[in-house]
């Protein structure tokens, strides 16, 4: 990581295949370690500041650049505007996420998906909001 590049943190359920395919592939595809992945479902003090600001991470990755926690597609957002990476993945991630307007459209989409997978699964929600009745999915 240079000086000038801010560390980017990327939190995620790393039991969604989709979610670890999509996040490994841009930590891959990144040029200079400036993106950290991180499992939410580790209990971290970054976890803990999630949770205090009251994101609901089983609804939304989080992004963490320069202090500040970016949510859902809003956090797309943010990791395609700040990708540099070349190559198709790359370039096809700018493309769909770097408008906020589209990312708040095709967000939703992607996390309902994301949502049916893990019941299929059979997984269990990571509640880190600790709401009743809130384990599955």
């Amino acid at each position: 990581m240079s000086m000038n590049e801010p560390e980017i943190l990327l939190i995620y359920d790393k039991q969604c295949p989709v979610c670890d395919a999509y996040c490994r592939a841009l930590y891959r595809t990144e040029p200079g370690g400036s993106l950290r992945l991180i499992d939410a479902r580790e209990p971290t003090a970054l976890m803990q500041e999630i949770t205090r600001q009251g994101l609901d991470i089983d609804q939304g990755m989080v992004v963490k650049v320069d202090g500040t926690l970016h949510y859902g597609a809003n956090a797309i957002h943010v990791l395609a505007r700040l990708s540099r990476a070349p190559g198709i993945f790359s370039r096809l991630n700018r493309w769909l996420f770097r408008t906020e307007r589209r990312s708040r459209i095709v967000y939703p989409m992607l996390r309902s998906a994301r949502n049916l997978l893990l019941k299929a699964m059979r997984r269990t929600r990571i509640n880190n909001l600790r709401l009743p009745n809130n384990d599955r999915f």
